[in-house]
């Protein structure tokens, strides 16, 4: 409602240029209305032009509460004294409480500081620039860029390590770790877009590309490796969760996972269902895949299986097993080709 591009914003940012200040209430609830005393009605289209010649007389300015038509003005509104403020101005000291009091937003624009407040219930916020929350948007997107990078060589060296059956837990937590992180930077980014407006789309755009695949793949691996009667779904919303700090448990990160964590639990050998893998061969629809699984367990006995034995899946058929030995069989070698070191030049 307040973001770069909208007529909200840019009629705060003309009362902030001409450093006239402005108390701006958005919705006209009964509670709102109680506290209104004086004024006028008036009941015409937000315009730009309109709010900032409205802002230079003394009194508040109550808008629709979609923001798109002004209904009174030069009003004086008288909240309940007792709610606590901690601001020191009489206007954005009477926008906290009148927030507070009715919840509705309260725009408040210092006149000398040449700030934007926005107050709603508890909620107090400043608005920035838009060029400082451009620069630390930026900022995130390579963060994220650095984070996809990493995420994707742990999961090659996941893979790989699955083709093998020498994955341990901490190999599995290493990689959830990683996309958790990626998705907190991904919601940062996010709240930068919607504050920046129409300014925000090639952050968008370049946000939307750094994104794809990091949350599929990460729901891949919770369900190739949650412990058996564990639900991957639960498991994912208690990752989502966490705070940063309790991110970097790996002990807790197992518990999620389910499983215990005595000393030296990142060492434990753990195998997975080969959701992730199997659905990387390609045209193997997912139905096929979930049969696979839903046959054999486990990623090692699917590898180890015969054609015979894979042709008696449902769905599979004799063109379908051999593309699934094919397709591992390929996988493996394309990552052993990856993952060995370079030689070194004479």
């Amino acid at each position: 409602m307040v973001a770069p591009g909208t007529v909200l914003r840019e009629a705060l940012d003309n009362i902030v240029r001409a450093r006239t200040g402005a108390l701006i209430v958005v919705g006209d609830s009964p509670e709102v209305m109680k506290l209104v005393t004086g004024g006028f009605p008036l009941d015409v289209p937000v315009v730009p032009a309109v709010l900032y010649e409205l802002s230079k007389m003394d009194g508040a300015i109550v808008l629709s509460r979609d923001a798109s038509r002004v209904l009174w003005a030069n009003t004086q509104l008288v909240p309940d004294p007792t709610i606590p403020s901690e601001e020191a101005g009489i206007r954005h000291r009477t926008a906290e409480r009148v927030a507070r009091q009715t919840g509705e937003l309260v725009i408040a624009v210092s006149q000398r500081r040449n700030t934007i407040t926005l107050y709603r219930g508890n909620l107090r916020y400043v608005l920035p620039d838009a060029p400082v929350v451009l620069a630390k948007a930026n900022q995130a997107l390579q963060t994220l860029e650095k984070y996809r990078s990493v995420f994707q060589e742990d999961l090659q060296r996941l893979t790989a390590l699955e083709l093998e059956d020498a994955v341990t837990l901490g190999d599995v937590l290493t990689v959830v770790h990683r996309a958790e992180m990626a998705n907190r930077i991904v919601a940062e980014v996010d709240g930068y877009v919607g504050e920046l407006g129409t300014e925000g789309w090639l952050v968008n755009l370049e946000l939307r590309e750094l994104q794809v695949g990091i949350e599929e793949q990460e729901e891949l691996v919770l369900a190739d490796y949650v412990a058996d009667g564990r639900d991957p779904d639960e498991a994912r919303d208690e990752l989502t969760a966490l705070s940063r700090e309790a991110l970097r448990d790996s002990a807790t990160l197992a518990r999620i996972l389910g499983y215990p964590s005595p000393p030296g639990f990142a060492d434990t050998r753990v195998s997975p269902r080969g959701l992730r893998v199997l659905r990387a061969i390609p045209h193997l629809p997912v139905a096929v895949v979930d049969n696979l699984v839903a046959r054999f367990g486990r990623l090692p006995a699917v590898m180890q299986a015969s054609l015979q034995e894979l042709d008696e899946v449902e769905g599979i058929g004799e063109v379908r097993a051999r593309a699934v030995c094919e397709g591992l069989k390929r996988m493996r070698e394309d990552l052993s080709r990856r993952l060995s070191p370079s030689p070194t030049p004479r």
